[in-house]
């Protein structure tokens, strides 16, 4: 009853008004120290829901339909960033039980079989001693020591997020030649496996090569990490790159007006931020928003949905 409500309200304000929906990974069971991550059972219902009471419909075919005013109601996109292997072997299939388009924004570079700096910080964390452990090349603190793991991982990836990518990699490296016998876990999809993904037709978009902050790059910068992003996305799909996630995606902190002006000249139709709200036909479109569903019960999860379109509405 409560979902047939919230279906009918979300209909008489969602025409020409889109939503769109930002994950990361889709585990196979809950991880405490990715604890916002949706364990593949909540991704079920959640994509069980989206199926039964939205619109769900490819970004590429949104943005089309934004643009000359058609988007259907209840439209709705599915989007992950940064390219990880759960993308493949837990949330497609469960895309393909509800027959659910989505995309996957990929950072190239660690598609090589190097897990992503933050990732690198968590399971660090995760598997070391916290009463012996070196932390100088964090600039960690003693008190800061007494923190749990997985808030020394939050305060690390804090301390590092808005480093150069050579200052980063520097730091982590020095920690993992300090603290030796960290075991990695393969996190990222290879080539092949963004084709299989691919071909499995799911769209594989651009994210950059290393993950940079965009805001901090110089024009020169920026045109060389999305160039390699895109010539090397293409060669492993063999799809044309239309579409683009800034890294981090928060407006003036992450990027701003001159990195969307750089993404547009670049040929994107498009760019995704991760600043909440709707999309509609005035919108940027090299700077839609995202909101990530955080809620772990269907009813609290459709009516975020609901909540997210009134604010872009009312706002």
């Amino acid at each position: 009853m409560l979902h047939s409500a919230l279906e009918i309200v979300s209909a008489l304000i969602s025409r020409n008004r889109l939503s769109i929906l930002n994950y990361h990974q889709v585990l196979n069971l809950h991880d405490s120290m990715r604890p916002d991550e949706p364990t593949s059972q909540q991704f079920d219902w959640q994509m069980r829901l989206l199926a039964k009471y939205f619109n769900p419909i490819s970004l590429n075919s949104a943005v089309e339909q934004l643009k000359d005013g058609t988007l259907a109601r209840n439209s709705v996109c599915v989007t992950f960033d940064d390219g990880y292997l759960n993308n493949l072997t837990v949330a497609q299939p469960i895309l393909e039980k509800y027959n659910i388009p989505a995309t996957v924004f990929v950072a190239s570079a660690f598609s090589g079989g190097t897990n992503m700096w933050n990732d690198r910080i968590i399971e660090f964390f995760r598997q070391i001693d916290l009463k012996e452990v070196d932390l100088s090349p964090l600039s960690l603190t003693i008190r800061e020591n007494q923190k749990s793991a997985k808030e020394l991982a939050n305060l690390a990836i804090n301390n590092l997020k808005y480093l150069s990518v050579s200052e980063r990699i520097a730091k982590i490296d020095e920690l993992y030649s300090i603290n030796r016998n960290i075991r990695e876990p393969r996190l990222m999809m290879t080539p092949k496996e963004l084709e299989v993904l691919h071909n499995k037709g799911v769209d594989i978009e651009a994210h950059t090569h290393r993950h940079p902050i965009l805001k901090s790059l110089t024009h020169e910068e920026l045109g060389k990490e999305v160039a390699e992003n895109k010539k090397l996305l293409l060669e492993w799909t063999g799809a044309k790159i239309t579409g683009f996630a800034y890294p981090n995606g928060k407006f003036g902190k992450d990027f701003d007006d001159t990195s969307i002006n750089a993404i547009r000249s670049l040929g994107f139709d498009y760019a995704v931020s991760t600043m909440p709200g709707i999309s509609t036909p005035n919108s940027n479109f090299h700077s839609l928003c995202r909101f990530t569903p955080w809620d772990k019960t269907p009813a609290k999860f459709h009516a975020r949905l609901l909540i997210n379109l009134l604010k872009g509405v009312l706002g």
